[in-house]
């Protein structure tokens, strides 16, 4: 089979080339960016691993899916494209087209290799002793009971408030304890050759679990941040750490009918108010993880899922577009699914359910 890498497809595309010795940069993401926001670049391409994502709306993929976008080539069409265009036919693959590394300048500094995630289990271990070393601040607890969240739903859920000084504290702690740093997004090796967790601006620290409640990752949720308000507690790019990635999130027990939204704190909010099991996604184009966490919940008794994103799809067609693939993907695994709608003055199933709540308890 015929493989191309980033390197072969950029120059073929009206995007701007990778700056010289990078092995990833960023350029406007199509799905979310606004043109007239020249600052907006939340799509980073990966030159080694050949891969992409947006940061902010999560529209992820490989080479074909990034030529494909931004050439308007139907994706399933995208690799005979290919084919014509470095060999002539798209009936006869000849010799793989000579890669076009970035050129790298003398004086660039060497780029660490990313280290390989570690399973789950160990990343539960690590964030788990964490972030009991961690409190949560009174602003922070204020604003989770406004959410709807109750006192016991706060505690079950381990929030907590992100530090703002001694990483390299917490990271000897958490040595001493036997946890492992490596491979789990959020710790490095500093300049001065110690272990140390990655420094964060004030937020509040949301854990995203698999179905055995174990944390698979941690997300930021930034007080004071006008766009892309959540981030993944990431050291990617950094001597022995590695970036997280894009896990879908269960609040509550497994059950025959589940919820599927957008945002693990707003499935936190739904689950705590309504008693049902939410499935939540970082974004409705973020899908990467969740096929697998659906072919999981299917042994665990999942017959039915009925979506709840935001109710801007109605508006945004990269939403819809999403939400159209995510739909695809329920009816192959033979879901019986729905769609719940609700009054558009509420974006989030979660304000809408807060307020029905209110409003009885009134």
């Amino acid at each position: 089979m015929e493989f191309y890498t980033m390197s072969d497809i950029i120059p073929l595309l009206p995007i701007p080339a990778p700056p010289q010795g990078r092995i990833s940069y960023n350029l406007p993401c199509p799905c979310c960016d606004r043109p007239e926001r020249k600052k907006d670049r939340h799509l980073n391409i990966h030159l080694q691993k050949n891969v992409f994502r947006c940061s902010k709306c999560g529209w992820n993929g490989g080479v074909l899916d990034l030529y494909a976008q931004f050439s308007h080539t139907p994706r399933h069409m995208a690799r005979d494209a290919l084919l014509h265009i470095f060999n002539g036919s798209a009936d006869s693959v000849k010799a793989k087209p000579t890669v076009r590394r970035p050129a790298t300048r003398m004086d660039s500094p060497p780029v660490p290799d990313e280290t390989p995630l570690v399973d789950v289990d160990v990343r539960h271990q690590t964030y788990s002793a964490f972030l009991s070393m961690l409190s949560l601040a009174p602003d922070h607890r204020q604003n989770l009971a406004a959410r709807g969240l109750s006192v016991d739903a706060v505690e079950k859920g381990g929030y907590r408030t992100t530090p703002v000084a001694g990483s390299r504290i917490f990271a000897k702690q958490l040595l001493d304890a036997g946890c492992r740093l490596e491979g789990v997004p959020g710790f490095y090796i500093d300049k001065a050759g110690q272990w140390t967790a990655i420094a964060m601006r004030r937020g509040l620290l949301v854990p995203v679990r698999d179905p055995q409640g174990r944390i698979q990752g941690i997300q930021v949720r930034l007080d004071r941040q006008d766009r892309r308000k959540y981030r993944w507690l990431s050291s990617v790019g950094a001597t022995g750490g590695c970036g997280a990635e894009s896990w879908a999130h269960l609040a509550g027990p497994p059950m025959e009918a589940i919820i599927l939204t957008e945002g693990p704190l707003k499935a936190d909010v739904v689950h705590c108010l309504t008693g049902q099991t939410v499935l939540a996604v970082p974004g409705v184009n973020a899908l990467r993880h969740l096929e697998a966490a659906l072919v999981e919940l299917v042994g665990l008794g999942v017959r039915q899922v009925m979506t709840a994103f935001d109710m801007d799809f109605l508006q945004n067609p990269h939403v819809r577009n999403g939400y159209a693939e995510l739909v695809g993907l329920l009816g192959r695994m033979e879901f019986g699914f729905g769609t719940y709608l609700w009054d558009p003055g509420f974006k989030g199933l979660d304000d809408f359910v807060l307020a029905r709540c209110r409003v009885r308890n009134d």
